[in-house]
Parts: structure tokens; sequence; C-alpha cells
């Protein structure tokens, strides 16, 4: 991650990233191309209605935003590339997983099944940050999983309501999962007639499509929901499987006891991505009851 002091910086590297001009920027803000360079020079701060404006325009998360568009800012540690932000160089690292295990009991409010269009737009836009996944998902295989697997399939914001994480969970049959490990299908293949409900199969796949979480206190509550769900799954013999390309969910991945099944390192390359992307496999059970 990256120590941010001030707004005009956090744009200035936005724009790098995205390959945007400061008069297509402007554009977007509905603003002129001074303004956008008064912004990145820090010589004004952004007004409150825009704050929310570029939450919308860079999908950079809120709280981000509110720390340095400041008179006096707050640093704050933000990596574009995971979507994910810290206050303190000590935070950016995951807690380990029995610290997560000590305190899955805690929920909260904010985390809430997906419901809307809205939440649906905010996933797909989110899971576009991962570098392996090329294409959006489609809504329709979204909203199949929240009504078969409505306890995994939810949305998280922060306290200021802004979006914040979230886990999507397909529930596919073993063949269909089969066929994914080994790699003779592809997740933007998938179709409902994958799914199949859970609590009638003997060895039912939890397929995790996509967790992801704004900074570490997000990603503290979306894994205790999950951590909750297995440890109160009356069938035990189920496979968890997941394919990702995150690079800070190694670790406790490992912890969990969650196995890497194959990574595929030409596709890093292509990707230029930090991590290659890995097919994670596993059952929760070792862990919780150790």
């Amino acid at each position: 991650m990256k120590k941010y002091l001030s707004i005009g910086e956090l744009l200035v590297d936005y724009r790098n990233k995205n390959n945007t001009s400061q008069i297509e920027l402007a554009s977007k803000f509905d603003v002129d191309i001074r303004t956008i360079q008064r912004w990145e020079k820090n010589m004004t701060l952004l007004k409150p209605d825009k704050e929310e404006e570029m939450v919308d325009i860079t999908f950079i998360p809120y709280q981000v935003i509110r720390n340095l568009n400041a008179p006096v800012s707050i640093p704050t540690f933000y990596d574009f590339e995971l979507r994910k932000y810290s206050l303190s160089s000590i935070a950016i690292k995951l807690p380990d997983a029995d610290w997560l295990k000590s305190r899955m009991a805690y929920s909260t409010e904010r985390l809430r099944t997906i419901a809307h269009d809205s939440d649906i737009n905010d996933i797909i836009r989110c899971s576009l940050v991962q570098k392996h996944i090329s294409k959006p998902i489609r809504k329709e295989l979204i909203l199949r999983a929240v009504e078969l697997l409505p306890e995994l399939n939810s949305i998280l914001f922060d306290s200021s309501g802004y979006y914040a994480g979230h886990m999507v969970f397909f529930p596919v049959s073993q063949s269909c999962y089969g066929k994914i490990r080994d790699r003779t299908v592809k997740e933007e293949d998938l179709s409902e007639l994958d799914f199949i409900d859970s609590k009638k199969e003997d060895n039912p796949v939890f397929y995790a499509y996509d967790i992801c979480a704004d900074c570490n206190e997000s990603m503290f509550y979306i894994a205790g929901s999950i951590l909750r769900f297995f440890s109160e799954l009356k069938n035990k013999d189920y496979i968890y499987a997941s394919y990702t390309s995150r690079d800070d969910t190694y670790e406790l991945n490992e912890h969990l006891g969650i196995k890497i099944v194959w990574e595929d390192k030409i596709k890093q390359k292509e990707l230029k991505s930090k991590a290659p992307p890995r097919l994670y496999e596993g059952n929760f059970e070792n862990f919780i009851n150790s």
C-alpha cells in the first residue's frame, strides 16, 4: 500500500492508473479543468457533494476520500489494485486466523443479504478489480445464488452508508466444480443450471466467486460471517473453493486449512498481477474445531 497525505496526490495516482486525462476527469465531475488542477495541487478541497461524486466516479472507498479531503488530512494507506485502505502500517496485514476465530461471534447490522440492483452493481464493479476477472458476471447468477444461499451472499456498508465489501458464493454441483478444478470450464461460463440446493446435497460445493472488503475491519465482519455459517452447518462433508488473484489472503487461507489446488503463473505475467491466480480448496472443520 502507498501512504497518501493529500487528496491531490490520490487524484493524480487515480488518473495515472486509469489513463485518464485532467480534461476527461473534469468532464466526469462536470467542472472545468482548472478545478481539477486546483484539487491536484491541493489549492482547494472538494465540496461535500463532490466527495460523493468522487466515490461514484473513482470507486475509491469513501473513508479514504473523507480522510484526505480535509483541512488537516488524515494520512491513509491505499492500494488501488486491492481497493483496500488502512490507517496505519501495522494494520495493513490481515489478522491471523485464530484472532478471527476468537471473535467470529461478533456481527454488524451493516452486513445484510444482497437485495437491490444497486447492490449488484457495486459488487460487479468491485469484482472487476481482481485482474483475473475479465468480464462482469451476469446479474442473474448472483440473484439465483441469493435465492439458494442467502446466508453467504451479503453486502457490507460503512458507518456512513457507503459500500464497503461483499461476499458472493455459488452453490455449484460436484460435476460443475470438477470442470472448474480441471480447468475445462471457466467461471464466466457458469449458468444457473450449474447451481444446486446445497441443503439437499451429500457433498455440497460452496464456490466463493468473490470476497472483497475495503479494509481489515470490513474483512473481519465478512470473514466472521463466513466462519459462523460453516461452524453451524450440519453437513460437514462440504467443499469450500475459491479462485482469486488477490495477494492479501494467501496466508489467511493457509491458516484456515484451505490449500492451493493450482496456480497460474503464466496468467500472472499476462495480467501483471502481484499474485498468480489461484484455485483454493478445503474445509474449515479442522480449523474451527482445533
